[in-house]
């Protein structure tokens, strides 16, 4: 809807009541929490921004002390990776864990469970990572991950930061309404009654 009646026009009498001769304190009290809880909520973009930028600096020095004492090599299977059967109808799609063999930058040989696709033949070569020692471990973290986990923090601040302002504003709220119900209660319980309307 338009107009006067519509959502805009609505919120904008709820936002600004100070024109409305009709305005109740308790109108104006909500006015002044909304523009509140509006004003707090814009304040926080740039603090959460803040805080998901240090935390940008934070995962890239976790990335940077992450990738050293790590390399990437190459495994390659001892025998075939296992497929799993999840039904009488079709098989898993997941990677296996498969014995494998890789050589560190000592030149010294290891062996172990590393995860393979379902179905590649023993030989199949297989990307890993390992540490100093030649063992296993887990991938560095990357500048991207780095970007996408601190764009997320910042995010996830700014959500929780709005929620909890739009909880403030409905508790609020629904004090005021309570006691603009009781106002109107006791001015109907005020009104004289002569057995027909005025």
């Amino acid at each position: 809807m338009h107009g006067s009646s519509g959502p805009i026009a609505r919120f904008r009498r709820r936002l600004f009541p100070g024109h409305n001769s009709l305005a109740r304190v308790s109108d104006r009290i909500e006015a002044l929490l909304l523009k509140l809880v509006i004003l707090a909520a814009l304040l926080a973009v740039p603090a959460a921004a803040a805080v998901g930028s240090a935390n940008h600096d934070r995962q890239v020095a976790e990335a940077a002390a992450d990738a050293t004492g790590r390399q990437a090599t190459t495994a390659y299977l001892l025998k075939t990776a296992p497929v799993r059967i999840v039904d009488s109808e079709s098989v898993g799609t997941g990677d296996a864990t498969t014995e494998a063999i890789w050589t560190d930058s000592r030149g010294v040989r290891h062996t172990g469970g590393v995860l393979a696709t379902p179905g590649s033949p023993a030989g199949s070569p297989v990307p890993i990572w390992i540490d100093a020692r030649g063992a296993l471990t887990a991938a560095p973290k990357t500048a991207s991950t780095a970007v996408f986990d601190s764009v997320l923090v910042g995010l996830w601040l700014w959500f929780a930061v709005v929620a909890a302002l739009v909880l403030l504003h409905r508790v609020v709220r629904l004090v005021l309404d309570r006691h603009r119900a009781a106002a109107w209660g006791r001015a109907w319980a005020a009104y004289p009654r002569s057995g027909s309307w005025p």
